[in-house]
């Protein structure tokens, strides 16, 4: 079993040799190949030009052998920046928007048709990618949810309060229906070229899912996430990643969403217990170990194995995305770790 087939047969109950892995947020800054192209180049210029999507994409397959999976090294906020709201990023950290989403004349301006078209250089680079590996490994498209891209575009960029992107949902519900209705349109869009350029799986980042107003969630997110899995169809499998929000798996897996992949916070084992068959589940080693001493990490590596065994519908990965203060010897432990299991 090659690894694009023990990625695609983690979606079926066909049992692998070992459990698939890919990590989330594969390509980063604790890798020197890829701050040697970062001394060259800007971060939006490499995720809009294909030649370099594909060479940081392919860094970490090249490092190590046993990941299964390419994830398309790109941004969650191409999308608004396709509709008409440019992203950058803050000198001290986080994203400014280019403007705030406040009024009904506001998301008026938003384009949501042609998404596709204007960042074709995601499509480009994942028929590269596709090039170079072959059948030999999966690759993997991605996106935003609605609901974490909106909070940027209400908020005018990262926040920690979320306050105007709650009342707005709270207080002007058709305005923001509105903005979802576009997002979710856009995301359409987005995903629908990532499958026609070969992807074997989308995952949805519903990173800021602990956001939404008590008791709103399936309103406030879900609901947007099953129009666009359900406009999607069922050929490519979606993950659906939601942080902090595990208590919701009724809603999660009502969206359709073949598989959860779950944040450290969760106890994945005892969370496979409580969903029914026919559900995949990702995750969830503590990304907090990552820069740690190798041994801890492949320890802890090894118990999550032990306790998700059987691996049928099981991908394992990150609780979150990798940190640029991860050690390339503590990935190499977990990875070895993951290769030795039979």
């Amino acid at each position: 079993m090659n690894s694009r087939e023990r990625l695609v047969n983690a979606f079926s109950d066909q049992a692998p040799d070992r459990p698939p892995v890919w990590i989330m947020r594969q390509a980063g800054r604790y890798l020197p190949e890829y701050r040697a192209l970062k001394e060259k180049y800007d971060f939006v210029t490499m995720v809009k030009t294909p030649d370099l999507a594909t060479e940081v994409t392919l860094q970490p397959l090249r490092r190590f052998k046993q990941l299964d999976a390419a994830i398309i090294f790109s941004d969650i906020l191409i999308v608004p920046e396709a509709m008409g709201l440019p992203y950058s990023f803050r000198e001290k950290g986080g994203i400014q928007m280019a403007g705030e989403i406040r009024s009904q004349a506001d998301v008026d301006k938003l384009d949501s048709t042609g998404v596709a078209d204007r960042t074709a250089y995601i499509s480009d680079a994942i028929r590269q990618v596709r090039g170079e590996l072959g059948n030999s490994k999966a690759v993997l498209g991605f996106g935003g949810s609605p609901w974490t891209l909106a909070t940027y575009m209400i908020e005018g960029g990262s926040s920690k309060e979320y306050t105007n992107a709650r009342y707005m949902f709270n207080n002007e519900r058709p305005l923001f229906d509105s903005l979802m209705n576009k997002l979710s349109d856009g995301l359409i869009d987005l995903f629908k070229s990532q499958i026609d350029a070969g992807v074997d799986a989308i995952q949805i980042f519903d990173s800021w899912a602990a956001a939404a107003p008590d008791g709103q969630y399936w309103d406030c997110s879900l609901k947007w996430i099953q129009k666009i899995i359900e406009a999607l169809g069922d050929s490519t499998p979606i993950i659906l990643f939601t942080k902090g929000m595990s208590a919701h798996h009724e809603d999660l897996i009502r969206t359709g969403a073949r598989a959860l992949a779950a944040d450290q916070s969760v106890n994945l084992a005892e969370w496979k217990k409580e969903l029914p068959q026919g559900i995949t589940l990702q995750g969830n080693l503590n990304p907090d170990l990552m820069p740690g001493e190798p041994e801890v990490a492949a320890a802890a590596t090894k118990q999550l194995l032990d306790s998700m065994s059987p691996w049928s519908r099981y991908i394992f990965n990150l609780g979150h995305g990798i940190t640029p203060q991860a050690r390339i010897e503590t990935m190499q432990a977990v990875l070895e770790t993951i290769d030795s299991v039979k």
